[in-house]
């Protein structure tokens, strides 16, 4: 009596345990949650001159693999427009944001590959230099679409900062300004990212 007294009290605790736990085909049912945020560094070419984008990206992370999240960029050297202004070359004004999906490989090796896209919009207009607009010049400011998928390499420096760097490639639709056209905003860029967070 004693034993199958056991094997019951057994029996009930393996059942428990079976019922607290979901059963599926891929994985274990559980869904793990992180973030990260940190700034990004573009080189890429704006009308075929060098460029410099400095921003931010940041994301909610699912299950250490799929990211959704958002980011920014701007352009922070001075490339000139073609024409006068006022006796001066007014000074590309150009940034653009939107959604972020990435998709992480093998999260928790040192070293790992990710994919990932931004699709936004983003605008251009002309300033006096890096600092100013314009004081006595009205600039009409554009408005265009892009999408920028990527290929990056990821290094883990520590459980909660991670190096990440790739190249990009940003189509840009939609300009219509002055002597500008899609093709002088569109390009490549090399991209480095400090992503700080619970990953």
């Amino acid at each position: 009596m004693k034993t199958f007294f056991q094997l019951s009290i057994l029996l009930l605790f393996i059942s428990c345990q079976s019922f607290g736990q979901e059963q599926t085909l891929v994985g274990t049912g559980e869904i793990s949650h992180g973030g990260f945020g940190g700034p990004v560094f573009k080189y890429t070419q704006i009308k075929g001159e060098p460029a410099v984008l400095i921003g931010g990206r940041g994301g909610w992370i699912i299950n250490h693999t799929f990211v959704i999240g958002g980011g920014g960029y701007g352009l922070v050297n001075q490339i000139e427009a073609d024409y006068l202004i006022n006796n001066k070359h007014p000074f590309i004004n150009f940034g653009y944001g939107g959604l972020e999906l990435e998709y992480i490989i093998q999260s928790d090796q040192v070293v790992h590959f990710s994919v990932y896209t931004l699709i936004g919009a983003g605008g251009i207009t002309y300033k006096e230099d890096l600092w100013h607009d314009w004081d006595d010049w009205s600039s009409a400011s554009d408005e265009f679409f892009v999408f920028e998928p990527a290929i990056n390499v990821e290094i883990n420096i520590t459980s909660f900062f991670r190096l990440n760097a790739g190249v990009t490639y940003r189509f840009i639709s939609g300009v219509y300004y002055s002597d500008l056209q899609n093709s002088d905003l569109a390009g490549f860029s090399g991209a480095l990212t400090l992503k700080f967070g619970s990953f």
